[in-house]
């Protein structure tokens, strides 16, 4: 087995280079410069700042063919599933929530359209779409049911030649700036889908401003009162749950999570490389017993101030080091609290003062702190 004589990269952990085709390796590669160049060193401004310009990514994501591009005709690039896949992976890698916008708009409400919508639907909306110029969003989910759509309260009901609807839908992506919301509501017929005019009268979305994550998306509450629509904006060819769940299964896929994964072992991999680590006490211990070391750890000495190795005793379920290796144990014991960092995540305020009133339980005199100290000893 040949040993690895420096970095590796997550491209080659991944070694799925071979399977691709040369216009899907060519998407990744453009797709990865887009997310240096224009993603990555202004996400941490759209992430504190709770908000990412979608408009302005919108046209300029539209202009490079990345959205709907999985899909046929009305101007869609027509691209493989796997470079659709790539190229939402790039964007992943880059940040979940422009990752977000671009399978919203085209996994589920452009497809949703492009699948189940009549004609004149498809020709009125999709070429606008595909540019960036029309943003959509996509409302199933009910605040209740959480993953049951079937359990949505939105109704559906017959006036003559309209529909009204009535209800709300939650954590709806690019709600409150969408142009066109595919809602999803029961009629007596099954559930259906419906393409409404965000001008639409009745109609309302609020910004949701305080999330614990995706905090650089614009994501909303889609409220319907009485909303009323011709006969023409029913999707025709959706009946049912198959009709939303189909939509799900689009944007729902494996590339996703391998962009994340990426992401974090190449951050991790360049922090290791490029940390500087000074020989302490307390970072000897830790590293210790990070590490699992049977080698024994460094504590200070009581009369000398200096750095000792503990006495080392036989391995065995009666048998410890005086200094256990239990991380849970060093973190307690020289006071390295997990508060800390979670103070420096980008997290609403409401969030931190929930931490803080928690702090207590991480101080060593806790029960937790005790009972770990108790069965080190």
């Amino acid at each position: 087995m040949s040993k690895m004589t420096g970095p590796v990269s997550p491209d080659t952990l991944f070694a799925f280079d071979s399977l691709l085709e040369s216009d899907e390796v060519a998407v990744r590669a453009t797709d990865r410069r887009l997310v240096e160049q224009r993603i990555k060193p202004f996400v941490a401004e759209w992430y504190s700042r709770g908000n990412t310009p979608v408009r302005e990514l919108a046209l300029e994501l539209g202009g490079m063919g990345l959205l709907g591009m999985q899909l046929e005709g009305y101007d869609c690039a027509g691209m493989s599933a796997a470079a659709y896949g790539l190229a939402c992976l790039e964007l992943e890698a880059g940040d979940s929530d422009i990752r977000s916008l671009v399978s919203v708009q085209g996994s589920l409400a452009m497809y949703a359209i492009h699948a189940y919508g009549s004609e004149e639907q498809r020709v009125e909306w999709l070429p606008r779409m595909v540019s960036g110029e029309i943003l959509g969003c996509f409302g199933l989910i009910k605040l209740d049911f959480g993953s049951n759509p079937a359990g949505m309260r939105t109704s559906a009901k017959k006036d003559g030649p309209d529909w009204v609807l009535n209800g709300s839908k939650m954590w709806i992506s690019s709600g409150s700036v969408a142009d066109v919301a595919v809602v999803w509501a029961h009629t007596d017929d099954g559930i259906r889908g419906f393409v409404v005019l965000t001008e639409t009268a009745g109609f309302t979305a609020n910004t949701i401003e305080q999330k614990m994550s995706m905090l650089a998306s614009v994501t909303s509450e889609l409220v319907l009162n009485d909303v009323r629509l011709p006969g023409s904006a029913v999707l025709l060819e959706a009946k049912g749950l198959s009709g939303p769940l189909g939509c799900l299964v689009e944007a729902r896929f494996a590339f996703r999570a391998l962009g994340e994964a990426r992401d974090c072992l190449l951050t991790t991999m360049e922090f290791a490389g490029s940390r500087t680590v000074r020989p302490t006490v307390r970072q000897g211990n830790a590293a210790c017993s990070a590490s699992g070391s049977t080698q024994g750890c460094w504590r200070t000495c009581p009369a000398t101030g200096k750095p000792r190795q503990a006495q080392q005793r036989p391995r065995g379920d009666h048998h410890r080091p005086r200094v256990p290796n239990d991380p849970r144990w060093q973190r307690y014991h020289h006071g390295v609290s997990g508060n800390a960092a979670r103070e420096r995540s980008r997290v609403g305020p409401h969030v931190r003062g929930h931490q803080r009133n928690r702090q207590s339980s991480d101080r060593p005199n806790s029960h937790r702190a005790v009972g770990v100290q108790m069965r080190s000893r």
